[in-house]
């Protein structure tokens, strides 16, 4: 069983509040109109919810839906194959599309839903991670909120087999 004594604190609360904000001014531009906020589970829960009301401060209120896809199980890496457990519960067609995912790291995750996305006939499709990995593929994440190092992330909604997804904080178990 994974425990804390091992966790390094990459990003502390007040970091990830201030970024957030950032974000959000980068993002309100973009969202005028009809958009959707499919948000990714169950990773991306908290930072979905902090960016909704980081957007609602900006006046911009999109329609939130979520996407409950899955590539790691209970592992500490991806299987390579994304897997749809749910889908979402309203029609996108001829909205924007605004994907919020929790990390951006092999790229697998946002490129099938963006094309899952598309092919329910969004108008426009945006991505955006909490936090991106320097591994990264360099396309694929229109916006994110941090840089953290290329580690196994906890925390803010990341888990390691369901645990520890509700720490404040964005930490790395090694």
């Amino acid at each position: 069983m994974t425990d804390l004594s091992s966790l390094t604190t990459l990003v502390d609360e007040a970091t990830l509040a201030r970024e957030i904000e950032a974000l959000a001014d980068r993002l309100a531009p973009h969202l005028v109109g009809d958009w959707t906020v499919v948000s990714i589970l169950i990773g991306a829960v908290p930072f979905t919810t902090d960016l909704l009301k980081a957007l609602a401060r900006r006046d911009v209120h999109p329609v939130l839906d979520a996407l409950w896809l899955e590539s790691y199980g209970d592992a500490k890496e991806s299987s390579g194959r994304v897997v749809v457990r749910a889908d979402l519960s309203r029609s996108i067609k001829g909205r924007g599309v605004l994907i919020v995912d929790d990390v951006f790291d092999t790229g697998r995750t946002l490129a099938f839903a963006r094309t899952h996305m598309e092919a329910k006939g969004a108008s426009q499709v945006l991505t955006c991670a909490l936090a991106r990995k320097p591994s990264a593929p360099e396309k694929g994440c229109d916006f994110h909120a941090i840089e953290t190092p290329d580690r196994f992330l906890v925390g803010y909604g990341m888990d390691v087999a369901g645990r520890f997804r509700g720490l404040p904080l964005i930490g790395a178990l090694d």
